[in-house]
């Protein structure tokens, strides 16, 4: 499935619920956001319709995301019959760990491959900050279970804030020498709910490179996954550092995604506006072809490159989107 730049889009992440059990700075105001009603969100049925269809199109790779995807009730059996699915290859989640602890094994066993899990900090009074939650140590301990549920590979997500968590950059680096870990430095964007606060607060990747080679000499690495992280590791390095920057270190000539929102839209780009409704032809009992023709319109809507730099607010904030 190749768009009209020549792009192979094999890669479709999919918000469950845009209910998350955090409200992180960077993402949702305070007061968090209007969660739609439980018969506006995709059914699991609805979405392994969807995705039947997007796989003899050629997506091979799936990711659930959220909001926090470990909130909506079920997700085990949704990961069962997506792993089921013909010609889907992988299949990882994206989450902030809290609740992973007691199903991570189940994840494991219904055919999860990886997770990634958001972590800022590693100090629990800075996690209630950016947060306006606590829940360092269930984060800790959901990380923790991942590994021994033998998840592979277990990713960190962290968002390098300026003058928030920028003087942790080096301890959460050298959490790879001690885990087999692979610690991802993000650059903030511009899609929650205050777009000033991330300009503001916005760290480049080469600072925060430099902070990371404190911890000493980096070299070239690989990790399975089909993210747009350049990676490294240490010498001693049980695991990897990678660093993602869509705003400094543009990757949009390399994006092979598509975005399904937990309301039933797909976004051709992160960034953009632009929408298909799929959930509209699913519920009017829509068949293989039809569906296929949705993914295919969603295609031909993918911008060339995304306009982060530009700062704009956008309809949907990420907890909207699924990241």
């Amino acid at each position: 499935m190749r768009d009209r730049l020549g792009r192979n889009i094999d890669y479709l992440r999919i918000s469950v619920t845009d209910r998350c059990n955090l409200r992180c700075v960077y993402c949702m105001p305070a007061e968090g956001v209007s969660y739609r009603a439980h018969g506006e969100i995709l059914s699991y049925e609805e979405i392994v319709h969807l995705v039947s269809a997007g796989a003899k199109l050629g997506i091979r790779r799936l990711r659930l995301t959220g909001g926090e995807p470990l909130v909506r009730t079920g997700i085990t059996e949704l990961i069962k019959q997506l792993k089921a699915i013909p010609g889907i290859e992988d299949l990882s989640l994206t989450t902030n760990g809290i609740l992973l602890t007691p199903l991570a094994e189940g994840l494991k066993a219904a055919g999860l491959n990886r997770v990634n899990i958001s972590l800022d900090t590693l100090r629990p009074e800075r996690f209630a900050a950016i947060t306006r939650c606590d829940g360092l140590e269930a984060a800790i301990r959901g990380i923790k279970a991942a590994l021994t549920a033998g998840l592979n590979p277990v990713k960190i997500n962290t968002v390098a804030l300026r003058g928030v968590n920028d003087d942790e950059i080096a301890d959460l680096a050298a959490l790879t020498l001690k885990y087999p870990l692979h610690v991802r430095f993000i650059e903030v964007m511009p899609l929650g709910a205050d777009v000033a606060w991330a300009k503001n607060h916005a760290l480049p990747l080469a600072e925060v490179k430099a902070k990371v080679e404190s911890v000493g000499r980096l070299v070239p690495a690989t990790v399975t996954g089909a993210g747009p992280a350049q990676a490294f590791r240490y010498a001693a390095g049980l695991g990897t550092v990678g660093f993602i920057g869509a705003l400094s270190h543009g990757f949009c000539s390399r994006c092979n995604r598509l975005r399904l929102t937990a309301d039933g839209k797909l976004k051709p780009c992160l960034a953009s506006d632009e929408e298909v409704d799929v959930k509209q032809a699913l519920r009017q009992g829509a068949g293989e072809e039809e569906l296929k023709a949705l993914f295919l319109r969603a295609l031909d809507l993918k911008p060339s490159q995304h306009q982060l730099q530009q700062y704009e607010e956008h309809e949907r904030i990420m907890c909207q989107i699924g990241g």
